[in-house]
């Protein structure tokens, strides 16, 4: 998973706060590296496949949509 450098400067700065706030302890810029790696290495996968099933679920609920929407174009024949 390939991340700008804005993006990457604003997960550094979210790992450091995290850190400092949760844990009481300042790291350096290798340690929040190395840990959005970690997270892009394992993490990508999982949250790549999640949005790939949520977006099949709501093209497979706007196609029944559809479908019945054409049916209901038919006009009724006496």
């Amino acid at each position: 998973m390939k991340l700008s450098d804005a993006q990457k400067k604003q997960l550094a700065e979210e790992v450091r706060a995290f850190y400092l706030d949760v844990r009481g302890e300042n790291i350096g810029i290798i340690e929040e590296q190395q840990i959005i790696d970690l997270f892009c290495e394992h993490m990508a996968p999982i949250v790549y496949n999640k949005a790939l099933d949520d977006s099949q679920r709501w093209l497979k609920a706007q196609m029944e949509n559809l479908e019945a929407d054409y049916y209901l174009l038919y006009k009724s024949v006496r």
